[in-house]
């Protein structure tokens, strides 16, 4: 069982001087886990680019989706990578309506202002012995994993869904800035697949420029200027590229598609879907795939 201690807040290390792009999405989905700093940044996106909220709300709403569907078929343990703040529903809470206190989920995020929040969460209105949030860099999936099998919480002796919502598209660079800039980010699926158990499910949502309305080709180049100055630097992927990240496992249907048209029968009564008119407007791309045993 881990335990979900006290923390002073803000938490120490946490950097208020810039924007954080967790803090910023939070904003953007209508949460209040954001700094002025934060919504200042918003803000300035939003007023040229009001599209991005209901982007990311069809994003959050695919995750949404995503987990009710696997929770269905029988999986039990979430691990989410990039968890974010808590905001519109964790995975836990979409879970626990399929699956009343059956569903353990591990949250892991390098952000200390989420993993704070989460947190807090969970210590109102989770459970300690089915949730635990996970302080720990992506770039480093072993010691990622350890820190996972340490809590108690998941056991990798059973199939477990890794989500990877929204996170793929800001750039991973190596951890020592020597090494250079190249991004990290196939290399490390990659691991992360050949670490899931057998029978396990990959979920992933991605931004892509490709395929997307003529009238969002400059917004796209304007917002990747922007995030890339604000120090949250991101990269675009292709339909295909996002697809190599599935490696060798079995998409399931209906394979990589826009964020609004990935099971859309699947949202609940309470979950009312953007009325993107165009669900290219979406601007995302996402999928679920299953490890082979």
């Amino acid at each position: 069982m881990t335990d979900l201690e006290q923390e002073p807040f803000p938490p120490p290390g946490v950097d208020l001087s810039r924007p954080s792009i967790a803090r910023i999405y939070d904003y953007y989905l209508g949460g209040d886990t954001n700094w002025e700093i934060d919504r200042q940044f918003a803000e300035r996106v939003l007023e040229n680019y009001p599209i991005l909220r209901p982007v990311a709300r069809a994003n959050r709403r695919f995750l949404h989706r995503a987990v009710r569907h696997l929770t269905q078929v029988g999986i039990r343990q979430f691990i989410d990578i990039g968890s974010g703040v808590p905001t519109m529903g964790h995975a836990h809470e979409i879970a626990d309506q399929v699956a009343p206190g059956e569903v353990r989920v591990a949250y892991v995020d390098y952000e200390p202002v989420a993993v704070a929040h989460s947190r807090t969460l969970l210590r109102e209105h989770g459970d300690e012995d089915r949730h635990t949030v996970i302080h720990a860099d992506m770039r480093a999936p072993d010691r990622l994993w350890e820190k996972i099998a340490d809590s108690g919480v998941i056991d990798f002796t059973q199939p477990v869904a890794l989500l990877l919502i929204a996170v793929l598209h800001i750039r991973q660079p190596p951890a020592d800035p020597s090494q250079g800039s190249a991004d990290l980010g196939p290399s490390l699926v990659a691991r992360y697949r050949e670490l899931l158990p057998p029978n396990s499910y990959l979920g992933i949502s991605h931004i892509t420029d490709q395929g997307v309305p003529d009238d969002f080709a400059s917004m796209l180049v304007d917002l990747k200027a922007m995030y890339d100055k604000s120090g949250n630097p991101i990269i675009f992927r292709d339909r295909s590229q996002i697809t190599d990240f599935f490696g060798d496992f079995t998409i399931i249907d209906p394979g990589v598609t826009w964020t609004p048209l990935w099971h859309p029968e699947l949202a609940s009564d309470n979950d009312i879907e953007t009325c993107l008119r165009d669900p290219s407007r979406s601007i995302a791309l996402a999928g679920v795939a299953r490890k082979s045993s």
